[in-house]
């Protein structure tokens, strides 16, 4: 059994960038939760609106599904994951010892400055929503956004192969 390898936080944190990373190296599929939201949901972040438990729970359980079909050959994922309570339902069909947890910790300046520098339906004035809303995990590796992308998928393999 291969690990599931779900990479959390904010937007602009760099979940996408690591988990393409990750996936190459690994050869495992790479799943942009992004891709999973509603199309109401799209509308509201775009529109600044931040989304709710409620919003988040179909998307969240779309996700819980497919990371199930990976089971057995692993992959990687980026969702915000932002509360336990989201973690707990992403990881709804999978065995808690399959599951990495990566979290990625970015300071604020580099998040807006990142923000800013892409083309994401997600609009900076949501960030502030998503910073309180976010309840850090405990049960996960910790990464620093300052390091590189080359370190941090090293420290990825380190970790899974413990």
């Amino acid at each position: 059994m291969e690990k599931i390898i779900i990479i959390l936080g904010v937007s602009g944190s760099g979940k996408s960038t690591l988990g393409i990373a990750i996936s190459k190296a690994l050869s495992i599929p790479f799943i942009e939760g992004d891709d999973y939201h509603t199309k109401s949901n799209i509308k509201k972040m775009k529109n600044a609106i931040p989304l709710t438990d409620k919003d988040r729970e179909p998307w969240l359980f779309s996700l819980s599904k497919e990371l199930s079909n990976h089971k057995i050959n692993g992959a990687v994922l980026a969702c915000s994951a932002l509360k336990i309570s989201y973690r707990k339902l992403l990881s709804h069909f999978l065995l808690k010892k399959s599951i990495l947890w990566v979290y990625l910790d970015c300071n604020l300046k580099e998040l807006k400055k990142r923000m800013l520098q892409r083309d994401h339906f997600m609009p900076i004035n949501l960030l502030q929503s998503q910073l309180s809303t976010l309840e850090k995990p405990k049960d996960a590796l910790y990464l620093k956004s300052s390091l590189s992308i080359k370190e941090m998928v090293e420290r990825v393999k380190i970790e899974i192969n413990e």
